[in-house]
């Protein structure tokens, strides 16, 4: 089966079966992600992975993806929730390092501090500072975070969370509809688009402007939110594999 049909399978069968309808986005989406990734694992990636998860986790990385999201709130780990995304000025076009993520503070430092902690897994009793487990969780985690459009945001309306839109018959913010709100309607047994080409778009709404966004709005970004995920599961499972082995070839996107 070609690369690109491989993927259109483990998407469709994943979130039209696997996932419970009640959880929110912000889990389905990290679950679909370390599950396409672990699909992906190449045998050294694949042993790492299940020797760092606890036992209660029996060797399943999406078990534990939204970890992160579960802590956010708790005293040790709220100083990691700046980490989450990152925020652009209003008027730039572009994600500027230097400018956007001052001290690693973002979601792009973040992957890069994970992965640079994972890279002495084999050398662990030399780096006891470093929690290997909560390193994979969290570069998991952020990988997906990564690749929801929300999370990389304006700073005028905190990733769209200012900006109130009606979602068929209920009001949200924007930031919702891209984290849950898409996705659950998929999951409520609407037609899951196949993969298609990125669809760039833009949204000009005004901040505590309420928009309406139908049947229409959902057919156009359904399948950007599939895609989205899909490459963070690739794109995890690259990562992984040129950690935990020694000598893996990448593994190419299908997109």
């Amino acid at each position: 089966m070609g690369r690109f049909l491989f993927f259109q399978a483990v998407m469709f069968s994943i979130v039209l079966y696997a996932v419970p309808v009640a959880q929110s986005w912000s889990k389905e989406g990290h679950i679909l992600t370390c599950r396409i990734a672990q699909e992906l694992f190449q045998p050294e990636a694949a042993e790492a992975v299940k020797s760092l998860l606890p036992n209660y986790a029996n060797g399943d990385l999406s078990a534990l993806c939204s970890w992160p999201d579960e802590v956010r709130r708790w005293p040790n780990y709220q100083s990691m929730n700046s980490l989450h995304f990152v925020n652009t000025p209003d008027q730039a076009c572009t994600f500027e390092y230097s400018r956007d993520c001052k001290k690693d503070e973002c979601v792009v430092g973040a992957v890069k501090k994970f992965i640079l902690q994972l890279l002495h897994y084999h050398e662990r009793t030399e780096y006891p500072e470093y929690n290997m487990t909560e390193a994979l969780l969290f570069l998991s985690h952020f990988m997906g975070d990564l690749h929801q459009p929300m999370h990389v945001g304006l700073t005028s309306d905190k990733g769209g969370n200012y900006i109130q839109v009606r979602w068929f018959k209920h009001k949200t913010s924007l930031h919702q509809v891209w984290d849950r709100e898409i996705l659950l309607k998929a999951l409520d047994g609407k037609d899951m688009a196949a993969f298609q080409e990125y669809l760039h778009e833009t949204f000009k709404v005004r901040y505590q402007c309420l928009v309406l966004f139908t049947d229409d709005y959902f057919d156009s970004t359904m399948p950007i939110v599939a895609k989205r995920i899909a490459q963070g599961g690739v794109r995890l499972a690259m990562t992984l594999n040129r950690v935990f082995g020694e000598h893996n070839q990448a593994i190419p996107s299908p997109f």
